[in-house]
């Protein structure tokens, strides 16, 4: 067992688990739990059922995007209300991982993150993550797509582009849901600017690594014509939208009234016609960005394993 000085944590040389020995009990706003897992692959269901499993090596997301589905997985009502605040280690994930026998996902289609994002500011610190991907980029050759809205998913292109050159797939989509940080600062108030998540993932493409622009959900977009030249300046060639879903998006205690009024102020117009307007406002951008990009799908459609 050798000790890192920097990182002040334990690891067992001759284990891959990371033994967390100075664990954080928390990282700015948010709390951090740590609990085993039974298992860090999911068989995939529903929206991803196109895959073979998702990855997910922690639960809750300290983003606390006011949107967010996955906040409401959770049967505990105080923490459906307090999403963005807490976060749950999934302390065995690379153990898990590594009890895989090599080659037992060759080929398989994995989706990580449905349910929280890899790169959240707890990455950082934990690299739960990049424990994952060592083990994957060493044993197997998986066609993996990765799901984030931050910028510290640069830090691993050496193993994206590892898990490639042993014949594995990699692709990296990033999440840009408006132009307008005022709507950015809203509905995602702990979320890195647009502008650093587009500078990211042109970046991963520069790195050779394939790069998708997710606009899942797309919110209020100022100055189309400039939003869609600056997400072709990043160098991406792939692209997905979805208009916000009134029925199934749901809103964290507080946000719902003060998001929507945001939104309608911008659009000129009162709650009570804010769908309608937003819906058009939807469609007139989504033209202006699929005759401005290379190539745009839409809703599960353009969720459709990539390779």
């Amino acid at each position: 067992m050798s000790f890192d000085t920097q990182q002040g944590r334990f690891f067992d040389d001759s284990n891959p688990e990371l033994l967390l020995d100075k664990r954080p009990s928390s990282i700015g706003q948010t709390s951090i739990a740590y609990t085993p897992a039974r298992e860090i692959l999911t068989r995939a269901t529903g929206f991803m059922d196109a895959y073979d499993f998702t990855l997910n090596p922690y639960s809750g997301c300290s983003f606390g995007c006011t949107y967010c589905y996955a906040a409401f997985f959770s049967r505990d009502v105080e923490k459906r209300d307090s999403w963005g605040y807490w976060v749950n280690v999934k302390e065995n994930a690379v153990e898990l991982m590594a009890k895989r026998k090599p080659g037992a996902l060759d080929g398989k289609l994995i989706y990580m993150s449905s349910v929280t994002d890899a790169y959240q500011p707890a990455e950082r610190e934990l690299k739960l993550t990049r424990g994952i991907l060592e083990i994957m980029a060493d044993r197997h050759k998986p066609k993996l797509v990765i799901q984030t809205r931050s910028p510290a998913v640069v830090r691993d292109c050496d193993l994206f582009r590892q898990i490639e050159e042993n014949g594995g797939r990699v692709q990296v989509n990033m999440t840009v849901t408006t132009d307008d940080e005022d709507v950015r600062r809203t509905f995602e108030p702990f979320c890195p600017s647009n502008m650093v998540r587009l500078r990211a993932i042109g970046e991963v493409q520069a790195a050779g690594i394939d790069t998708c622009i997710t606009m899942t959900p797309l919110l209020l977009v100022s100055s189309p014509y400039a939003f869609a030249d600056s997400l072709v300046e990043t160098g991406v060639q792939k692209f997905i939208a979805q208009p916000f879903h009134f029925q199934r998006g749901k809103f964290l205690a507080g946000t719902r009234d003060k998001a929507f009024d945001l939104m309608a102020e911008k659009l000129g117009c009162d709650q009570a016609s804010f769908r309608e307007e937003y819906l058009e406002h939807y469609g007139m951008v989504f033209d202006v960005l699929r005759d401005t990009l290379p190539e745009l799908g839409e809703g599960k459609d353009g969720f459709a394993p990539p390779f």
